[in-house]
């Protein structure tokens, strides 16, 4: 039954979210007008985008344990790369946005092989300050080369190489097939791994680097395995996101965007399946309605002590992020098993296997080892894992 519910829950969202563009069904303080109406369109892309990246960001925390920095330089360089390209070498769009999935491609496992070399050295603090050099470092290049990438303006979307059915008001409604598209893509490539070999592989590298190389595994492939992925899928939804936003800017290269895909793993449950696409979607409606909270007569007659904080959503969104980590330690979509008291125990760690279903893995993994040491090929084992 459960193997069922499995496959029949991403079926049913699926089957939701391409209803949408169809509903004209109304919700007050979320969308200002029918789901169907541009700007309600306009607004769900970007959820499912930014759904997306954080699935792609998940990669590396959640499955890996490792805290990177410096995810949104690949976003940047995605949409950066294909406006420049459409712009500069009159590209259209299709061929623009291969080479700048290619780009991000190699600009990852570039920077990944260096950055990883940092964790055996330095430890996952040492990866976290790696990647922030990385992205301080093109976070400065944009925003000081105003010529090539417009500087603190940004670049505006090419529309001349653009089909039109990705221009204008009216056709909003293919930015948000497009990003659809592209967190199915997503999840369909994560899922899947994870559920793999490789899945099984990356989880024990979290668990126990060390017993890995005991078993004959070699982390820093599979790292850096995923860490291209993470970029590669990084910078396609930079090119998502320029045709969504329409136009690259210098926000996509701070580490506030990166840390904004943090908060949205985090907050939906890092590790899970659907808790950085619950945590992407709660967090930018979060993100664009808070706003006009802030801006409220309620929130403006209010004394000042009370006023000044709440007049910034940044504070709302903060507040708000605290009270779901302290109520909910594994994160929105570890709610419903609390709920029903299975995991009272277990939720509040990331890190550990969870109930019997990780416990057995864990001496699964132990004998293992114990096969390796008794002289087990070290196919065999990385085939067992």
């Amino acid at each position: 039954m459960k193997r069922h519910l499995k496959h029949l829950i991403p079926v049913a969202v699926l089957a939701v979210l391409l209803s949408l563009p169809y509903s004209t069904l109304q919700i007050p303080g979320v969308f200002d007008g029918a789901v169907n109406t541009p700007g309600s369109l306009q607004l769900l892309a970007l959820c499912l985008l930014f759904a997306g990246l954080a699935v792609g960001y998940d990669l590396l925390f959640g499955r890996l344990g490792l805290m990177s920095f410096g995810h949104a330089l690949y976003v940047a360089v995605g949409a950066y790369s294909a406006e420049l390209a459409m712009k500069d070498m009159h590209l259209p769009l299709a061929l623009a946005a291969v080479l700048a999935i290619g780009i991000g491609a190699a600009v990852s496992t570039l920077l990944g092989a260096v950055s990883l070399k940092g964790v055996g050295n330095l430890g996952t603090v040492g990866f976290a300050m790696v990647t922030l050099a990385f992205a301080q470092a093109g976070s400065i290049l944009v925003s000081r080369d105003p010529k090539t990438t417009g500087g603190e303006e940004g670049l505006p979307l090419s529309t001349e190489k653009v089909p039109a059915a990705f221009v204008g008001v009216v056709n909003t409604v293919n930015l948000y097939w497009l990003a659809l598209a592209y967190l199915v893509v997503v999840c369909g490539v994560v899922w899947w791994l994870t559920g793999s070999r490789i899945g099984r592989v990356w989880q024990a590298i979290r668990d126990n680097e060390r017993r890995a190389e005991v078993l004959g595994l070699n982390p820093f492939r599979y790292q850096l395995g995923a860490f291209v992925l993470a970029g590669t899928l990084g910078a396609a939804g930079g090119v998502v996101h320029l045709l969504v936003t329409a136009g690259a800017t210098p926000e996509t290269t701070t580490t506030d965007f990166t840390l904004a895909l943090l908060v949205m793993v985090v907050l939906g449950g890092s590790g899970t399946r659907w808790g950085p696409v619950l945590g992407g979607v709660i967090y930018t409606l979060l993100d664009h309605r808070l706003g006009a909270v802030a801006t409220s007569d309620s929130v403006a007659s209010l004394p000042a002590v009370l006023r000044i904080p709440l007049s910034q959503p940044l504070v709302l969104l903060g507040v708000l992020f605290v009270l779901v980590v302290y109520a909910v330690p594994g994160g929105l979509a570890a709610l419903p098993r609390r709920l029903r008291g299975r995991d009272s125990g277990s939720l509040g760690s990331s890190r550990r296997p969870r109930g019997p279903r990780g416990q057995r893995g864990e001496q699964h993994r132990l004998g293992v080892v114990e096969g390796q040491a008794h002289g087990a090929h070290p196919d065999r084992v990385a085939s067992e894992l």
